[in-house]
């Protein structure tokens, strides 16, 4: 039987830090092919990917999760890349964020017999453009889109099975570049200060309440998160303001619907202003059904509690997945990922195998 705090310790050992996969992957590949799963290997650009396949009846269950971690700092009291486990939780950049989440999928998956298969990437915590957008891609032509997707990720909140997530806000970079005159600061009336010009832009975007949320979504919110000129003095009037925003938004609205509407304030404020604007994700919800249902009661069975369901948070590549499947989060206890010091207690790391294991008993029927 494959343990995951074992597994999870070599994966730790591994400083996988975006793009680097540093042997992460081949020692889940190792451990995947042992069990009976079919791995394709899957590069694109300099991301390692794989998807690893292993037969069976009923419906076909992917877990998908990333083996990149973010860069680990300073003060680590434990040795990031060491693997290391003191009193009963093992420490390590990842241990949440979400190798953790990987090695009890991967247990699960050698404990249980069913349809199931594991979207691996090596791009998650970077600009996911060669990782789970590719593969896919690589799957749907392969004729590999599974019935139900789980991706790994730290969603429980206080213990173990308190959150999933059901779905996630999109995201919206947006980019102002104000036009102005650069001139004296004495001399006004021969420049064109391009703040002045974009200060009523951002004070009408910041004014605007987006919406009340809805049924399963908190309030969309707009965050300016940065307004430069690049002046570094104090008397020239700058010629060029430049202001970059977030929105973080929920299904009453869409990428688009957005644009349209900063297309239309800057028309109004300052019609020769410049604006670009990246999509990370669109809103997306999984409906409540048969795969929300078993997820649900994998929970309850090993917990005993009924989790609650919420779509708050980041994005994640499940954004992603949600074009070609139903698909939730589900994994473990959130509070140290991406921090110092980051790590998981062996008790959770048991007790999230044992709830993977009962999904795939409960929905590969």
């Amino acid at each position: 039987m494959i343990s995951a705090p074992a597994l999870l310790r070599q994966l730790l050992r591994c400083p996988s830090v975006t793009p680097a996969d540093a042997g992460a992957q081949a020692v889940l590949i190792g451990v995947l092919e042992g069990v009976g799963f079919e791995v394709t290997k899957l590069r694109f650009g300099e991301i390692e990917n794989f998807f690893a396949e292993r037969k069976g009846t009923g419906k076909h269950l992917c877990f998908a999760g990333h083996t990149d971690v973010v860069p680990p700092g300073e003060g680590w009291s434990h040795g990031p890349f060491a693997g290391e486990e003191d009193a009963g939780v093992i420490y390590g950049r990842g241990a949440v964020d979400m190798k953790g989440g990987i090695a009890a999928f991967v247990a699960a998956c050698a404990r249980e017999a069913g349809h199931v298969s594991l979207l691996i990437t090596g791009d998650e915590e970077g600009d996911a453009v060669d990782g789970t957008v590719r593969v896919l891609e690589w799957m749907q032509t392969a004729g590999k889109i599974p019935d139900f997707c789980v991706v790994g990720e730290p969603t429980s909140r206080t213990w173990l099975g308190d959150v999933v997530k059901v779905g996630r806000r999109g995201s919206l970079n947006a980019t102002i570049v104000m036009p102005g005159r650069q001139g004296h600061a004495a001399y006004p009336h021969l420049a064109e200060n391009a703040v002045h010009k974009l200060v009523p832009v951002l004070a009408e975007l910041a004014g605007v309440k987006l919406d009340d949320g809805s049924e399963f979504f908190e309030p969309s919110t707009l965050q300016i998160t940065s307004v430069d000129v690049g002046n570094k003095v104090t008397n020239i009037i700058p010629g060029e303001a430049v202001a970059k925003l977030n929105i973080r938004f929920n299904d009453l609205h869409s990428g688009a619907s957005l644009t349209s509407w900063l297309k239309d304030v800057l028309s109004r404020h300052a019609p020769g202003a410049a604006l670009s604007v990246k999509i990370s994700g669109e809103s997306f919800l999984t409906q409540q059904g048969a795969e929300v249902a078993a997820l649900v009661r994998a929970i309850e069975s090993v917990t005993g509690h009924q989790p609650e369901r919420n779509t708050g948070g980041g994005t994640s590549d499940a954004r992603f997945i949600a074009r070609y499947c139903p698909v939730m989060e589900f994994g473990l206890v959130g509070t140290t990922m991406h921090k110092v010091d980051e790590a998981v207690p062996v008790v959770e790391l048991e007790q999230l195998t044992d709830v993977y294991a009962a999904l795939i008993r409960g929905f590969c029927r």
